[in-house]
């Protein structure tokens, strides 16, 4: 068993494609964990900007907090009617193609994949930190263990989308029953009779006193810039819609279950996480997380404290399955619509898209490797993307319900329309607060992504017209072919190729290159002595290039030949792979220059040096030959 099939399981058959579909508890482990795991940075992010302006600022954290709430609510509600419209998936980017036209579809798939690609960045950065607050002796192996676990996780998607979410549901679950306890505990404590607001004893508000006047001068700037930094907990709201050909039938059913348990567990520990963060006086700029200090002011140091913190860890790095999930759909739906390359159409043996989780592991680890494992430099780069994905898509219900009317459509597009105002409202307060952070990056990105698209669908449009795909093509017709064998002398390999040429082609020419007039006598007289029926022609090079005097003579047949030039070069495989390395490997060289050429096809002839059969039936069989 090689070590690849070891690492991702046997092969599936598509008939086995329903042991890949899952359930609403695995919806939740596979496509919800960016959006469930963002109480360990949303609110941290929020008050990281609302601290440094004193006690007054950090009054704005709920009432801010609440309208995140409501946004959720608003994006939960319209997810669902996307996920009933579009079972097929593909989420905001079939939304915006259908009702706003390619265009728009078009944006909407370079914003979501920006956004998945800094989502298992910053899943995977902030799960680290989490880890290295409570045991900081791990702080310089951040980046390694980034990496590490990204590896990870492209393993387990290799192996199929079943096999991640029932991977990641035990983890799942133990981060939000442990969590729901400790807020619990905190509200229980609050509610007691503790004060719920930070007093200027706190350290970052006692740093930040001289600032607290300043708010009534820069409040509305203030106010956009910690709104936009908490919505950051919202991406991944939208992953449910996305992959919905993921779950068991009934799909749409199980999808909308998966989508309400998302919005209600987020709401719920959003608004207790923001709350007890100002009840135990947390300080977002200290090295420990605020989730980690809330859990450490209302459990101490004991086991409890350490299963919210490893189990946090494990989900804030495993949110980065929520991409894993999303993006390869996504990019095998681009690729169908011809805006991608096919390759991401494919699925792999284990009825996975590779080329998609393949593609997203390498750029992650790009940003993680750049930024250095830093959350706070992946923060201001993050939800545009999704932001803009939020936007496209509710103005895309909108049209879709007035469109066909269906009962209740008034309100379900007033609820489209509002949320459309309040993502595309926070799109612009992103741009605008966190662009000289980094957010130029994202607004250059997902423009040069578009016209990636742009032209790749230009290729794919020319080749059709090209190619009459669709229409009736003309009858073939008989061509005459002449068949140039490349070979180094009279050997059995000159046996096996000239037999292939010959049933390949009713002319053959051989053809060898020497660097002098000795070598060139002594192959023509064994050659004749030989007579394999087959003209050789010897070709004498005053260089040590043997591929430019081939490729010099191959240009003139083709110019002389009335037809087409098959050009068959002999290969020698040996028994094992090391031994490759002893071959010169010219064979390939000179395919790799002839397929710019026109009316020349080249066919591989492998040789296995090993094979008794073959010594038995000399004629062996070219494969692998290409038109050019």
């Amino acid at each position: 068993m090689s070590l690849w099939r070891l690492l991702i399981g046997r092969p599936l058959k598509v008939t086995e494609a329903a042991e890949e579909e899952i359930g609403a508890p695995e919806g939740l482990a596979a496509l919800s964990l960016d959006a469930l795991s963002s109480i360990a940075y949303g609110p941290q992010a929020m008050l990281l900007v609302l601290a440094p302006a004193g006690v007054a600022a950090l009054g704005l954290v709920m009432p801010l907090t609440w309208t995140i709430v409501l946004l959720l609510a608003i994006l939960v509600f319209s997810y669902s009617q996307v996920i009933e419209a579009y079972p097929e998936g593909g989420g905001a980017y079939a939304v915006s193609k259908d009702n706003l036209g390619p265009a728009a579809g078009r944006l909407a798939g370079a914003a979501l994949i920006v956004d998945y690609t800094l989502t298992v960045a910053v899943s995977i950065a902030a799960g680290v930190a989490m880890l290295t607050s409570a045991f900081p002796a791990l702080l310089p192996w951040t980046v390694p263990l980034d990496l590490t676990l990204l590896l990870l996780l492209t393993g387990i998607n290799l192996r199929g989308s079943a096999e991640s979410g029932r991977a990641f549901l035990p983890p799942t679950l133990v981060f939000i029953v442990s969590v729901t306890v400790v807020l619990a505990l905190g509200l229980l404590h609050a509610l007691s009779g503790a004060p719920a607001v930070i007093h200027p004893a706190h350290p970052a508000a006692a740093a930040a006193a001289p600032a607290a006047g300043a708010v009534g001068t820069v409040g509305i700037l203030l106010l956009l810039r910690a709104f936009a930094s908490g919505c950051s907990a919202l991406t991944g709201v939208e992953a449910i819609a996305n992959g919905v050909p993921m779950f068991a039938p009934p799909r749409v059913r199980r999808a909308k279950t998966t989508e309400f348990l998302l919005g209600a567990i987020l709401g719920v520990q959003l608004l207790g996480v923001s709350y007890l963060s100002l009840h135990y006086h947390a300080d977002p700029a200290l090295a420990q997380t605020v989730l980690s200090q809330v859990a450490a002011a209302v459990v101490g140091r004991g086991w409890l404290y350490y299963v919210v913190t490893l189990s946090t860890t494990a989900v804030l790095a495993l949110a980065a399955n929520t991409s894993y999930g999303g993006l390869p759909i996504l990019a095998s739906i681009l690729a169908r619509d011809d805006y991608l390359p096919h390759i991401f159409a494919l699925r792999g043996d284990r009825l996975v898209y590779n080329s998609g989780i393949l593609v997203l592991t390498a750029l992650a680890a790009v940003l993680l490797v750049v930024a250095n494992g830093n959350t706070n430099a992946l923060i201001p780069l993050f939800a545009i993307g999704v932001f803009t994905g939020f936007t496209l898509s509710q103005t895309g219900m909108v049209r879709h319900w007035l469109r066909r009317r269906p009962p209740g459509y008034v309100l379900r597009a007033g609820v489209n329309g509002l949320g459309a105002v309040l993502s595309g409202g926070a799109t612009l307060v992103f741009i605008l607060t966190k662009f000289a952070e980094g957010a130029w990056i994202v607004t250059i990105a997902i423009p040069l992504l578009y016209v990636l698209f742009v032209r790749i669908h230009a290729y794919y449009r020319n080749l059709e017209r090209v190619l009459r795909t669709g229409q009736t093509p003309p009858r073939p017709i008989r061509r005459s072919t002449l068949a140039v064998v490349a070979l180094p002398g009279v050997s059995r390999l000159a046996t096996l190729a000239l037999s292939d040429a010959r049933s390949l082609a009713s002319d053959v020419l051989a053809v060898t290159v020497v660097q002098d007039p000795e070598t060139a006598e002594r192959i023509e007289r064994e050659w004749e002595a030989w007579d394999p029926g087959v003209r050789l022609v010897t070709l004498t090079s005053q260089h040590t290039s043997i591929v430019r005097p081939l490729l010099r003579f191959i240009r003139s047949l083709e110019v002389r030949a009335q037809g087409r030039v098959l050009v068959l070069i002999p290969e020698v495989i040996p028994r094992r792979p090391w031994q490759r390395l002893l071959h010169n490997r010219i064979g390939v060289m000179l395919a790799a220059h002839l397929r710019a050429q026109r009316n020349v096809i080249v066919a591989m002839l492998p040789v296995h040096v090993h094979d008794p059969a073959e010594a038995a039936h000399p004629a062996g069989h070219a494969a692998g030959a290409r038109r050019r």
